[in-house]
């Protein structure tokens, strides 16, 4: 195990990982590489799905594209490097690897903050304002919301991951976590991280009040519609169209306000590591499954992409 003096210095950090049970280290891999390879192939078969039917082009699964892009970017910021770590031993990531993974990973979760809020507005001018969607979210909005949802994210990150490589780490260099997230790197300081803290806790409060605010006002404005309806069939299928989202915003948010937003001295490093497997892995993976397991527009355009794929298949069999 390397331990340094002064990791201001330092070329590498030490990941402590899930577990040091070696019994335990070749099924983890096994069970992680399957979670990460439904992760991939939901996330871009679902991206794929929406490029290829037309009736999907739609600003729902505009957003739902960019959801899908952003979950399979941040579990293969963590995922990979986990796998590594249990089939090789190696828990060694150098200085730089660990400041562009702590980037990567804390971008896109913030981007997906946004992301969801984008598509809890848009699930609102759908059912509150049917008449005027069209002209409400327009390409050129929904690009524009997407792309200010990319800007925060990574602007926000910068300051984060900038300042906390701005400090001196004097302890060790042995982070115990199984991926460089801010608050356990921070752990390793022997410079005065209040500033650090506080910054790391004001805009993730920002970041998860505002979004939630939007997400939460949206939803409000929806029951309200829904139970104004008449028709029950009418008001089946506006939950019908909500149900995925929420179900995706609930897990999200829940597990990130359990991660983040509570003081540092109420966190405990082991229910840290099992809620960020959650979060880092789980959630990913799940997401294209809640969406094409509820969405019957997801479904039919799956089945029709496959009928055309086997089609072709067979077209090109008899030449």
């Amino acid at each position: 195990m390397i331990l340094m003096e002064n990791i201001s210095e330092a070329t590498e950090f030490v990941l402590v990982g899930i577990t040091d049970a070696i019994e335990l280290q070749v099924p983890l891999f096994i069970v992680f590489t399957l979670v990460y390879l439904i992760t991939v192939v939901g996330n871009l078969g679902m991206i794929l799905l929406i490029l290829l039917d037309s009736q999907l082009h739609t600003p729902m699964y505009f957003f739902l594209s960019n959801l899908s892009l952003v979950d399979c970017a941040y579990s293969s910021a963590v995922t990979p490097k986990v796998m590594e770590g249990f089939l090789t031993g190696d828990k060694i990531i150098s200085y730089n690897a660990c400041a562009a993974q702590m980037f990567f990973f804390s971008a896109f979760v913030t981007i997906e903050c946004f992301i969801l809020a984008s598509m809890a507005f848009d699930r609102h001018a759908a059912v509150c304002k049917p008449l005027h969607y069209t002209t409400t979210m327009t390409r050129t909005t929904c690009v524009l919301i997407v792309t200010c949802s990319y800007m925060c994210g990574l602007l926000e990150t910068s300051v984060d991951v900038a300042l906390t490589f701005h400090v001196s780490f004097c302890h060790s260099n042995l982070v115990n976590h199984f991926f460089c997230d801010i608050p356990s790197l921070l752990a390793l300081s022997c410079s005065d991280i209040y500033i650090n803290e506080i910054l790391v806790f004001t805009l993730g409060l920002f970041d998860v009040f505002f979004t939630l605010v939007i997400i939460l006002n949206s939803y409000l404005l929806i029951f309200i519609a829904i139970l104004r309806m008449r028709s029950a069939e009418a008001r089946k299928k506006a939950f019908s169209t909500c149900a995925s989202h929420l179900t995706t915003v609930s897990i999200f948010f829940g597990t990130i306000i359990f991660m983040y937003l509570q003081p540092s001295s109420s966190h405990s490093m082991d229910s840290d590591k099992i809620a960020s497997v959650f979060y880092t892995m789980v959630i990913p993976m799940l997401n294209p499954l809640v969406y094409s397991l509820r969405n019957k527009e997801v479904k039919k355009a799956f089945k029709k992409v496959a009928r055309e794929a086997m089609s072709s298949l067979c077209l090109a069999k008899e030449w």
